[in-house]
């Protein structure tokens, strides 16, 4: 696992902020400019006029959409391709979210970091009408306690994920887990291991289907939490499991699970829960839950700079 705040400092990357009326967000951003973890671009907002004067004397950038109403709404009409009017398009570019994706997409930022003071919907919907991806994007979490490091997929887009869906959740998360230099081993979770219960075809076909993608990694599916977790656990209910090791990457069944999993662990067990780390978009959009630390909105911003590389 990498030091990621040590690893974006090195990368001094450019990351929109556009919640500075937000307290959290306003310490976030002090200590990334004083520690030089990333440049930041804050979106000036109703009642932060101080605080963007404060951080723009430790380095900020700080703008506003009204500059780039006329540029930007033109270039979000023709990216919705006639789905919302010119109109429309101007008032979105006033809303700091649309106009924060649109400095991303338009390469005057690297990446943006949201959610703070908005539900997820908010900073997800102009990511993904705005930002391409191939195939659906997911939300995963970095849970991480002294040594121990997990990723967690997907607690934060697809309610209920086909087989495809998971497989590409997975196919994601490996690739986040080697971004943060994590050794990926993946479980597809489920209330059965191995064929033990009925119902749990979807999990074990999106497992099949992942292979392809990775056939020489570690992983199995559909597994119960605890095999996937221990390895004595996992001998007596399969025992010619392929997964050599414990799992690190694990992929829920649905957001209902995923969602009240991770923050179990985090509120029960003490692991600090870093994201959503959105997954599958062409440029790094992500998303803070509401109620983040002023450490995780920092750490966010690292991870965001490293996906920007």
């Amino acid at each position: 696992m990498i030091n990621f705040r040590m690893f974006a400092k090195r990368h001094r990357k450019n990351i929109v902020l556009n919640e500075p009326e937000d307290n959290r967000v306003f310490e976030a951003a002090k200590i990334i400019l004083r520690k030089k973890i990333a440049n930041l671009t804050i979106v000036k907002t109703k009642n932060s006029e101080m605080k963007c004067k404060m951080l723009e004397k430790l380095g900020a950038t700080i703008v506003t959409p009204k500059k780039y109403v006329e540029e930007f709404s033109k270039k979000l009409y023709e990216i919705r391709n006639g789905k919302i009017n010119l109109k429309d398009a101007k008032k979105l570019i006033l809303n700091p979210n649309y106009f924060g994706v649109m400095l991303v997409k338009e390469g005057l930022a690297d990446g943006l970091v949201s959610g703070a003071a908005h539900p997820t919907s908010d900073t997800l919907r102009p990511a993904f009408q705005i930002l391409r991806s191939n195939h659906k994007a997911s939300g995963a979490f970095l849970m991480k306690k002294q040594n121990k490091y997990f990723i967690f997929a997907d607690c934060a887009v697809n309610i209920n994920p086909t087989e495809e869906d998971l497989a590409y959740i997975a196919y994601d998360s490996v690739k986040t887990a080697k971004m943060l230099k994590i050794t990926p081993r993946v479980a597809f979770l489920s209330y059965s291991t191995n064929g033990s219960g009925k119902g749990a075809e979807k999990v074990r076909n999106a497992w099949k289907l992942f292979k392809k993608f990775y056939p020489k990694l570690s992983s199995c599916g559909e597994i119960q939490a605890d095999a996937a977790l221990n390895k004595n656990v996992r001998k007596i209910k399969w025992k010619n499991c392929p997964l050599d090791k414990d799992a690190n990457v694990l992929i829920f069944p649905d957001l209902n699970s995923g969602n009240i999993s991770y923050k179990l662990v985090q509120r029960l067990a003490g692991f600090e829960s870093i994201g959503p780390i959105i997954q599958g978009l062409e440029k790094p959009v992500n998303d803070l839950s509401r109620g983040c630390s002023i450490k995780e909105i920092v750490d966010l911003v690292a991870i965001t700079s490293i996906q920007a590389l």
